[in-house]
């Protein structure tokens, strides 16, 4: 049985300027001036299939498999990734204001307590059989990589909205 070998990419670079927008250089020497990387599954593959966009959204590359990709375009490709994708881990859920919609959630993450706005149950969405997500009022989303590791409480919480 035969290895298929790696998705040969048009050579590219990726840069920041200096306002801190990423520009992709391609193939011809052209820059593409504030391209956003976008990940087709950020949660469940994230090391697959990441798209370069253009400001209109229109697709410049998509990269199959991140470990292709040339050190120096990995790491620059990996911090702008990394600034966009920030995704807290919700830990425990220290109160709710209540049944009504919408609701203020106060709740402890990996990155400290917070509160926030959920302006309805269709904000809460199961990933996966543990895992669960929560997008607040202004768009962040929150996510509990598995519900087990809840407190009862906070499990209780959750899956009423489940």
């Amino acid at each position: 049985m035969t290895e298929t070998p790696p998705t040969k990419f048009p050579p590219f670079g990726l840069l920041h300027d200096a306002w801190g927008q990423l520009v992709l250089i391609d193939a011809n020497g052209k820059r593409h001036e504030g391209v956003v990387p976008v990940r087709g599954f950020p949660i469940s593959d994230p090391e697959h299939w990441v798209s370069i966009c253009d400001s209109a959204g229109r697709e410049i590359v998509c990269i199959d498999k991140l470990s292709n990709l040339a050190p120096q375009v990995r790491s620059v490709l990996d911090e702008d990734l990394a600034r966009r994708e920030f995704v807290p881990v919700i830990r425990r859920i220290l109160r709710t204001s209540g049944d009504t919609e919408p609701s203020e959630w106060d709740v402890e993450t990996d990155r400290g307590t917070t509160r926030f706005v959920l302006n309805s149950e269709d904000d809460v969405r199961r990933l996966g059989p543990h895992s669960g997500m929560i997008i607040d009022s202004h768009g962040i989303r929150y996510l509990i990589a598995d519900m087990r590791t809840l407190d009862a409480v906070s499990r209780r919480i959750v899956e009423t909205y489940l």
